[in-house]
């Protein structure tokens, strides 16, 4: 899976061996990543280092290959295992943006969005609306319209939304395509905050709230409920999960017939894990979507069901290994016996997975790719906190300023998350496919860091 060699102890060691089969999410690299006769890594066909020349750092690069990769090994694996329709939607909250929301639409996925604005960025992007399934667990009455006015498929989370969705139907005498998400009960060995398929969650009606929930959407005459939904978490390895999940929502499928609904579409989520180290092993994503296809179809069978729809969410594996960020090394601190620090000029606000989660990444130094790596350094971000690391005793060759440091399996949570904590801009990102490189997101400035800011006029007078 990886190319070790005698480049074991460089960064040369996270190339992709065998990228045309290789399952993206396996990768720690994108699958295009090379290394060229300047000892530069090279991505889509581009040179990292002339990148953030042109185009500064800290800098997203996205290969368009990878993400269309990783596309089609969704699509291609549903079609292949499971027996009735199927479709992958992109869990949009991964990372949201018009250029990804194109290319994912032009390979035949869906989308999963969790607020209005995401809603807004995919019709932006051409997304037909009929394509469009609208979760979050506190939707707002003018998120609701906006749904409504647009035409997506909502999925309903409590009580309340579900009242409030009935009221709206009601008023406007307009028919709203629902789906149901319930909260199956299983939990997965992830980060506690990234769990969300266990009964102690802030998603979905609870199991037993399950028949009063179909009874009161079987009374409104606008809530056109087609489908269930549930969702057992994030960066999973596990396979039997997946396989519980299919036979928990075929029992709630025929208890749904019970009560007069004839459901099409039961939405298994996603949560396949990608390989952020060298420890992490994920399953492929043909073995993932095989589980859970062959697992569903013996589900329906054993309740007696026909088969429904087939839906799930992949976000972190569909977008994860396809970016990496570039820095520029800075400064540096030895401190005797302890550690020595290493600065980017980025850090938690272009990527605060490591201060939220706990996360692990690994980093190369783009520039001198065969260099040994024989010192281990914490790379620390340039923001005025100490729990500002990105990366805890990485082993680096010795990074000098002006190095490009890149870290990898940056395009789930990285972009989508940032801040402009310290008022400092998001950064860049580009698009590389085939030697060219495109802009898909500006560089932001200070001007667009004061935009939305008020200055009462009484106040210009201090």
């Amino acid at each position: 899976m990886l190319t070790v060699e005698s480049t074991a102890n460089t960064g040369r060691q996270y190339l992709p061996e065998n990228p045309e089969t290789l399952s993206p999410n396996q990768s720690l690299m994108p699958l295009t990543a090379t290394v060229n006769d300047q000892d530069h890594l090279v991505v889509g066909g581009c040179d990292v280092v002339e990148l953030v020349e042109k185009y500064g750092s800290p800098l997203y690069i996205l290969d368009e290959h990878t993400l269309r990769t990783t596309c089609r090994q969704y699509r291609e694996s549903l079609q292949k295992y499971y027996s009735g329709e199927s479709l992958a939607i992109y869990a949009s909250k991964a990372w949201s943006c018009m250029a990804i929301c194109a290319i994912v639409d032009s390979e035949g996925l869906g989308f999963d969005v969790v607020s209005g604005g995401e809603i807004y960025t995919t019709l932006q992007a051409g997304i037909s609306p009929t394509k469009i399934y609208f979760h979050g667990n506190n939707k707002s009455r003018e998120e609701l319209n906006f749904a409504l006015d647009s035409g997506v498929t909502i999925i309903v989370d409590n009580f309340l939304e579900l009242e409030m969705l009935a009221e709206i139907t009601g008023d406007r005498q307009a028919t709203a395509n629902i789906i149901l998400r319930l909260t199956p009960g299983i939990e997965c060995h992830t980060h506690e905050y990234i769990r969300t398929g266990h009964l102690d969650s802030k998603f979905g009606f609870d199991p037993n709230q399950i028949e009063e929930t179909f009874t009161l959407v079987g009374r409104h005459d606008y809530l056109n409920c087609i489908g269930l939904h549930a969702h057992i978490g994030s960066q999973i390895f596990e396979q039997q999960p997946h396989k519980d999940l299919g036979d928990v929502l075929a029992g709630w499928l025929k208890k749904a017939g019970e009560y007069g609904l004839n459901l099409e579409i039961l939405n298994l989520g996603g949560g396949l894990g990608i390989r952020y180290t060298e420890s992490d092993d994920p399953p492929s994503i043909e073995a993932w979507c095989r589980n859970v296809a062959e697992s569903l179809e013996a589900a329906c069978l054993k309740y007696g069901v026909g088969l429904p729809k087939l839906i799930v969410e992949p976000g972190r594996s569909l977008v994860g290994t396809a970016c990496i960020t570039a820095y520029t090394v800075g400064s540096r601190k030895v401190v005797p016996e302890i550690r020595t620090y290493v600065s980017v000029d980025g850090g938690m606000s272009d990527n605060p997975r490591p201060i939220t989660y706990q996360s692990l990444y690994r980093s190369v130094v783009a520039n001198r790719m065969s260099d040994e790596c024989n010192e281990t350094v914490t790379v620390a971000g340039k923001h005025c906190e100490s729990g500002d690391v990105v990366i805890k005793d990485a082993r680096l060759p010795t990074p000098q300023p002006g190095d490009i440091l890149v870290v990898l399996d940056t395009g789930a949570y990285n972009y989508s998350m940032a801040s402009n904590y310290n008022r400092i801009g998001r950064p860049a990102a580009v698009l590389v496919n085939e030697g060219e490189a495109q802009v898909i997101i500006r560089r932001e400035t200070y001007d667009d860091l004061v935009r939305q800011d008020c200055l009462p006029e009484r106040l210009r007078q201090i």
